[in-house]
């Protein structure tokens, strides 16, 4: 009997259909498909063992090795997991990572079952073949980059674009210092995988923020980078008092709310102290002792008025960290730029750069 097959194509991203990962959780953490869950026909222990066969031995005794690990109550329980999730997404498609015998055997042991699904064509390594190529294909499209100093809004203007991509929602990560979320930073490979499924159906003009070209764990392909940096800007410039505002909410209100949510009150409201922290601690060598000490001062007395019911207090260290650092750094990078600086074809409030942005998406 032949197993059926489907091509490694975009449109199965695209579609959001579901997936199963049959390879080893260890594989799985290092990057996957977008939409896949991990239902491993091996575990780590199981593949490092199978893969030591393989090199000494050959692939049979690699084969039969595999099949003596993965036998009985242990095979019941691999083919009782596919049988539940595709109990739940009838649709779903089966890949491993070259679409060779860990899918085939899956789908073989699903046909024991009654259940026939396809695996995809070459695997994980064609699809991410294809994301990827994505991803080279975009630094070839019109892109408008959006500028401005810290708290300005720039992700939030970019999320009001149909046509803007978020690259720090790929990322998992704000950017700076203190970009790090609840949840981990994704690998690069996540990253890419994101970045190439939010640019699926987007053939046209690409709106992004200006960032560095690592973002959290991960950088920007070179290629798409570069274009990046050559495309033209709008700079948003917003009062101080504002962009406070703006990151009293972000960086301290979403988080704290992230954090609660994901390990409860007490534990979240620990843990978002600590990261906020040494998220300062980590501009020691730029900030210099004394200027650290001072805003080290500042946040500790935040917090403890926040944890009295004043979040606003932490205005007061959050204020000189953008006069102090972060606006002299935007501005310092913008003069080295002199001379080289991509065209700016607009500069002005949040409200006239969303309008900008939308007139040249048209």
């Amino acid at each position: 009997m032949t197993l059926p097959t489907t091509p490694a194509s975009l449109e199965v991203i695209a579609s959001n259909t579901p997936l199963i990962d049959v390879r080893a959780p260890v594989e799985f953490a290092q990057g996957s498909l977008p939409g896949a869950v991990n239902l491993p026909l091996m575990v780590d222990e199981e593949r490092h063992q199978v893969g030591i066969a393989y090199k000494q031995q050959g692939q049979q005794a690699a084969i039969a090795l595999g099949e003596r690990l993965v036998s009985g109550e242990i095979k019941q329980a691999r083919v009782a997991a596919w049988q539940a999730y595709l109990a739940q997404h009838p649709d779903a498609i089966i890949y491993c990572f070259r679409g060779g015998l860990r899918s085939q055997i899956a789908q073989q042991w699903l046909v024991d079952a009654g259940l026939h699904r396809p695996r995809i064509e070459g695997g994980w390594k064609a699809l991410r073949q294809q994301l990827c190529q994505r991803i080279d294909e975009a630094a070839q499209q019109p892109m408008l980059v959006v500028a401005g100093l810290t708290g300005c809004a720039k992700t939030k203007l970019i999320n009001q674009l149909p046509n803007g991509i978020d690259l720090e929602a790929c990322a998992n990560h704000k950017g700076s210092a203190f970009g790090r979320q609840p949840d981990e930073p994704t690998t690069q490979i996540d990253f890419e995988h994101a970045l190439a499924q939010r640019l699926i159906g987007q053939p046209g003009k690409l709106v992004l923020e200006d960032e560095s070209r690592q973002i959290g764990n991960a950088n920007l392909p070179l290629d798409f980078w570069h274009a990046l940096q050559q495309a033209p800007r709008i700079r948003i410039e917003m009062p101080l008092d504002w962009r406070l505002d703006q990151l009293r909410r972000d960086y301290i209100e979403a988080l704290e709310q992230g954090y609660a949510a994901r390990f409860g009150p007490e534990e979240g409201w620990q843990r978002m102290q600590r990261q906020l922290a040494s998220a300062l601690e980590r501009l020691a060598k730029r900030l210099g002792n004394a200027r650290l000490q001072r805003l080290q001062r500042m946040q500790a007395m935040a917090f403890r008025a926040h944890a009295a019911g004043d979040i606003q207090a932490h205005e007061a260290w959050l204020a000189p960290l953008l006069t102090e650092y972060y606006d002299p750094l935007y501005r310092y990078h913008l003069e080295k730029q002199q001379g080289n600086r991509p065209t700016e074809l607009h500069i002005g409030d949040w409200e006239s750069c969303l309008a900008a942005a939308k007139q040249w998406s048209a």
